[in-house]
């Protein structure tokens, strides 16, 4: 199977691509960022150094044709408001350009699409389901439902075999800057596991959707092979994600980092904990339908998630 991966140097996108190749020797997977040093060197990794928005890259990822693309590359929330023209031209136009290469091979090949829940806005209703519309706020938030809704269309018409996964917040990105508005949910891992102070932009009892490294990676590569029909009424769905409380947050990372809670204190930024803090309880009935998953528990996910920062690391319980 040859699989193009774009963003593979990101946080997501290395551990899927040295998933992918572990997971088969016989894949080929093109993996393309922007720096070649994000990307994994592995025999079966084909690593394109590039701009999304260069077609000349993108001719030389498809030069053979693909299996399946999983798109991930994009520019996030915090980023994009700063930057409005290079977001529509990363978040919108790459990737409508990459599904028309994609597209033209005749195949039809699955396009596996990483959108958010940015794009359902943050006037969320008292549960969020299968039937929530989309009412983004953010430029981001708009890319992605515009995004769907094009890839969606492809299918229709037979060009593609898409489907867009909404990823909840996914711990712990590495530590600095990562333009992204919610780098707090990740922030605070690295600040309990080093000992160190931090302060907390949202309420201890802000409420959130997260999802470890290891169950985003394992939705997607659930997605490439997965029996879709032909022309279902969905090709978007909301990931599940564990409903979690802040203060509950940080008692179980200090208590598995062995660590004191009181490192960590909480000055809320109101537009932060507006669009950040308060999540209602999520029904991602759909995508459980298509047994994608989540990681069960709160502790499973701190433990998870210190694992993918320290892989030598064991719980202090």
């Amino acid at each position: 199977m040859r699989i193009i991966v774009t963003g593979a140097g990101g946080f997501v996108g290395r551990a899927l691509v040295s998933r992918l190749a572990d997971l088969n020797s016989e894949h080929r997977i093109v993996a393309i960022d922007n720096a070649a040093e994000g990307i994994p060197s592995l025999p079966n990794v084909i690593a394109i150094a590039g701009d999304l928005r260069d077609v000349g890259i993108l001719k030389e990822a498809f030069v053979d044709g693909c299996d399946a693309v999983v798109h991930l590359a994009t520019m996030p929330g915090g980023a994009a408001e700063q930057n409005p023209d290079t977001a529509w031209q990363v978040n919108v136009e790459a990737t409508m350009m990459l599904a028309e290469i994609a597209a033209s091979g005749g195949a039809s090949p699955r396009f596996v699409f990483a959108s958010s829940i940015a794009a359902l806005g943050k006037n969320l209703p008292s549960i969020v389901d299968d039937n929530t519309a989309l009412a983004p706020s953010m430029l981001y938030g708009a890319h992605k439902a515009m995004m769907e809704q094009w890839l969606a269309t492809l299918t229709r018409r037979g060009v593609l075999d898409a489907i867009s996964l909404r990823l909840s917040g996914v711990v712990a990105r590495p530590k600095g800057p990562s333009g992204m508005k919610s780098a707090f949910m990740s922030d605070v891992f690295h600040a309990l596991i080093n000992g160190e102070r931090f302060v907390m932009p949202v309420s201890q009892h802000a409420t959130c959707w997260l999802s470890s490294l290891d169950s985003a990676v394992s939705n997607f590569v659930h997605a490439l092979p997965l029996e879709l029909e032909c022309a279902p009424p969905v090709r978007a769905v909301t990931l599940p994600a564990l409903h979690v409380t802040i203060g509950n947050l940080v008692a179980e990372i200090a208590t598995q980092t062995g660590q004191p809670k009181e490192l960590i204190s909480y000055a809320p930024e109101a537009e932060l904990d507006a669009s950040f803090g308060r999540y209602p309880p999520l029904h991602a009935d759909a995508a459980r339908a298509l047994q994608f998953g989540d990681d069960l528990s709160l502790t499973t996910l701190v433990r998870r998630t210190l694992s993918s920062i320290m892989p030598a690391w064991t719980p202090q319980l």
